[in-house]
């Protein structure tokens, strides 16, 4: 049984960065990956707001981050998912949907047409979530504003 939980979810605010990269660190952990610590998350405000993306936090009511979802918005109105994570915990409680509908109305609200992604093939949780989301399957020579990686699925959804 999964259990209910409260969030609230808020742009990025620097009070809450250790939390944040704990929140990570946790995640990756729980997809079995060697926990590492991604630089641009060191300082949102340079790497995010300065450059006019946006960055959300999802808080629980003990004020803990417990999932996160960042912007990179690419030529010709697209916009790439960065940095999104859920604590393992929490998965399955309508958590990522509501990180994801934040973004896709500030998306939206700045005529962004396609959200784009990608999912390492071994992340079984990750290859069912997009698509039941709307996003579907692109081929590798159809990305936008992102390189090539093996064993990574990019996905696009069209707004």
């Amino acid at each position: 049984m999964v259990k209910k939980i409260n969030y609230n979810i808020i742009p990025f605010q620097n009070t809450y960065r250790d939390d944040m990269i704990f929140c990570l660190l946790s995640a990756k952990d729980a997809l079995g990956r060697i926990p590492r610590l991604n630089e641009d998350l060191l300082d949102i405000g340079k790497n995010y707001f300065d450059k006019g993306e946006m960055f959300w936090l999802a808080l629980d009511d003990h004020d803990r981050v417990i999932g996160m979802l960042g912007t990179n918005t690419i030529p010709a109105s697209g916009m790439w998912l960065k940095r999104f994570y859920v604590k393992p915990a929490l998965k399955r409680n309508g958590l990522g949907s509501a990180l994801l509908a934040t973004l896709e109305d500030y998306a939206k609200s700045k005529n962004i047409s396609a959200l784009y992604t990608r999912c390492a093939l071994d992340y079984i949780e990750g290859m069912q979530f997009y698509p039941a989301k709307g996003f579907v399957e692109i081929e590798h020579e159809d990305l936008v504003g992102i390189e090539y990686k093996d064993g990574v699925q990019p996905f696009v959804k069209n707004l």
